[in-house]
C-alpha cells in the first residue's frame, strides 16, 4: 500500500470534516488552504476588538459535528461549547406583524392562530410533512453518494410520494393561507441558496432538522467550531498548510498524482479531494486535462445560486431586545426573488438577514459594545455583472438605514465601524464561480445524482466535498458530504472506517 498522503484542498467545514474522517481512519492527510486561516465561508474577521463571523451563524444538527470527535473517542465539548439559541429567529414584516420561531410547537401555533386561526392546524400538518421529508431526504439519503443513475431511480418512488417535484412554496401554500405565513415557512431554502419558488419541496426538511436537535451558536463564534475541528485534525496527526494556494492538481496516467501550490512546490499524493468551488476545480486546478475542460464547460452552463452582500458593523452599545437571528422581510417576496435569481439588475428593495451574536455571546465585541452583520441576497455576477466597487458604499448605507428603521433605532449614532463583502469578494476571495454564495442552485435537476459526484468518474483519485457535491450547501449538508466522500475514499484506499 502506498505511504503517500492524501490531500484536501480547502479548509471549509466540508474539507475539515473530511480530513478529520480520513485522519481518524489512519490516512495521513494534508489540508491546503489559500487564506491565512481555515474556515472558507466560515472565516472570521477581527478589527478593533470586534469579531465578525464571515458567513454561517446557525449550527443545526450538532450531532453531525460531534460525530467527528467521537470517531477517535473524543468529546466535542472538550474542544468547543455550543450555546442554545432561543428563539431560533425572529421574523418581521412591513405590515408590523412579527413572530418568534423556535422548537415550541404550541407557542408557534399560538402566534399563528393570532395571525390567522385557520393556519394553526395547517402548521401542525406541515410539521408532519416536514418530518417525513426529513426522514427520507436527510436521515436516509443525506450521506449516501449518488454515483450512477440507478442510485437515483431506486429512490424515485419515495421522492414522488413526498411531492419532491413541487416547489417548497407550492407545498407550503397547501398548509398556510396567509401570505406572510407562507413566507415564514418557505424562506428557509434561501439558507442553502435555493429560490423557494423553484427549489424542491424536499428542502422543507429544514424545519424538522431544526426541531430535531435545536439551533446552536458556538461560544466565541462559528469560527470557534472551525478552530475546534482544526485542533482535532492536528491532534490526530494531520497537517494543516495555510496560506498555501493550490495552483494545480497534477494528473499523471489518468490519476491525481500531486498537488502543486502557487509557489511551485509539488507534493506527491495518492488521492485528492477538493473543497474548492467545483467550477474552479475543473477549470483552473485541472486545466489542460480533457476532463477538466469538458466538466468546467458543462458546469458553467448550469444554474448557480444567488450571491450575497454582507455588511459587518460594530455598535457602541448592544441593541435592546434584538434576538441573535432576525429576518426582515421587504415589501415584495415572489417578485424580489425573481429579480435575484432570474433578473439582470439589482432591485430597489431587499429583504435582510440580521445577525446579532452579542445577544448570545458578549465576548465577540469590546465590553459594552456589539458586533453584528446584515446580509442581503443579491444576483450572482452571471445574472447581473454589476460594478460592486462603485455601488457598494451606497448599497451599504441603504441596508443600514433599513436596519435602523426596522430593527435598531439610533443605529447610525452608535456606529463604530463597517466592512462589506460583495459578490466580487465571493469570486476573488473564495474562487466562487460568478460570485455564487452556495455553488450550484439546489434544484431537483441539480441534486443527488445530478449534482457533481462525490467521486469523479474519469480521473482516478479525484473526489469532491462541500457545497457543490451531494447533498449540498449549509453546515449539515457539507459535513454530510464529508461522510459520503470519506466512505468512498476509504473503500478505494482499502481502509476500513
Amino acid at each position: 500500500m502506498s505511504t503517500l498522503p492524501v490531500a484536501v484542498v480547502g479548509a471549509g467545514f466540508g474539507g475539515l470534516a473530511l480530513a478529520i474522517r480520513l485522519q481518524s481512519a489512519g490516512i495521513q492527510t494534508i489540508v491546503f488552504e489559500k487564506r491565512d486561516k481555515p474556515g472558507g465561508r466560515a472565516y472570521v474577521y477581527e478589527q478593533d476588538g470586534f469579531r465578525f463571523d464571515a458567513g454561517p451563524t446557525v449550527i443545526t444538527a450538532p450531532n453531525a459535528a460531534a460525530e467527528l470527535f467521537a470517531l477517535s473517542g473524543r468529546s466535542m465539548s472538550d474542544y468547543v461549547e455550543l450555546l442554545p439559541v432561543d428563539p431560533y429567529y425572529r421574523l418581521t414584516w412591513e405590515s408590523g406583524f412579527s413572530m418568534d420561531y423556535n422548537g415550541d410547537a404550541d407557542a408557534v401555533a399560538a402566534q399563528i392562530a393570532a395571525k390567522n386561526p385557520a393556519d394553526a392546524d395547517g402548521y401542525r400538518r406541515f410539521l408532519d410533512f416536514s418530518r417525513a421529508v426529513f426522514e427520507q431526504g436527510y436521515l436516509r439519503l443525506g450521506h449516501v453518494p449518488f454515483l450512477d443513475l440507478w442510485s437515483m431511480v431506486r429512490v424515485l418512488p419515495q421522492l414522488v410520494r413526498l411531492q419532491s417535484y413541487r416547489s417548497v412554496y407550492g407545498v407550503v401554500s397547501d398548509y398556510f393561507r396567509d401570505p406572510e405565513l407562507r413566507q415564514a415557512f418557505s424562506f428557509q431554502s434561501l439558507l442553502i441558496g435555493g429560490n423557494p419558488f423553484a427549489v424542491s419541496s424536499i428542502y422543507a426538511l429544514i424545519h424538522a432538522l431544526e426541531r430535531e436537535w435545536g439551533v446552536y451558536f458556538p461560544r466565541g463564534g462559528t469560527h470557534a467550531l472551525v478552530r475546534a475541528m482544526e485542533r482535532l485534525f492536528t491532534d490526530l496527526g494531520g497537517e494543516m498548510r495555510v496560506a498555501q494556494s493550490v495552483d494545480e492538481l497534477v494528473v499523471r496516467g489518468g490519476r491525481v498524482a500531486a498537488v502543486r501550490t502557487a509557489d511551485g512546490r509539488e507534493t506527491p499524493v495518492r488521492a485528492a479531494a477538493s473543497n474548492a468551488d467545483v467550477v474552479h476545480t475543473y477549470e483552473r486546478l485541472l486545466r489542460g486535462t480533457a476532463r477538466g475542460e469538458a466538466a468546467a464547460s458543462a458546469l458553467r452552463r448550469r444554474r448557480h445560486s444567488n450571491s450575497l452582500f454582507v455588511v459587518y458593523f460594530g455598535l457602541r452599545r448592544p441593541p435592546q431586545g434584538l434576538p441573535q437571528h432576525s429576518v426582515v422581510f421587504g415589501p415584495r417576496y415572489r417578485e424580489l426573488l425573481a429579480d435575484i435569481f432570474d433578473g439582470g439588475a439589482l432591485a430597489d428593495d431587499f429583504s435582510l438577514y440580521l445577525h446579532n451574536p452579542s445577544a448570545t455571546d458578549a465576548s465577540l465585541a469590546p465590553p459594552g459594545q456589539a458586533a453584528l452583520y446584515a446580509l442581503a441576497p443579491v444576483p450572482n455576477l452571471g445574472k447581473a455583472p454589476l460594478d460592486w466597487e462603485r455601488i457598494a458604499p451606497e448599497f451599504r448605507d441603504r441596508i443600514l438605514a433599513q436596519v435602523e428603521r426596522r430593527a435598531i433605532p439610533g443605529l447610525r449614532e452608535d456606529l463604530v465601524l463597517t466592512k462589506v463583502f460583495t459578490p466580487l469578494d465571493f469570486r476573488d476571495e473564495l474562487n466562487a464561480h460568478v460570485g455564487s454564495a452556495f455553488s450550484l442552485e439546489p434544484l431537483l435537476t441539480q441534486s443527488a445524482f445530478f449534482r457533481v459526484h462525490n467521486r469523479d468518474a474519469k480521473i482516478g483519485g479525484l473526489y469532491f466535498v462541500g457545497a457543490g457535491t451531494h447533498p449540498g450547501a449549509g453546515v449539515p449538508g457539507v459535513i454530510g458530504s464529508a461522510r459520503a466522500t470519506a466512505g468512498l475514499m476509504l473503500a478505494d484506499l482499502g481502509v476500513a472506517p
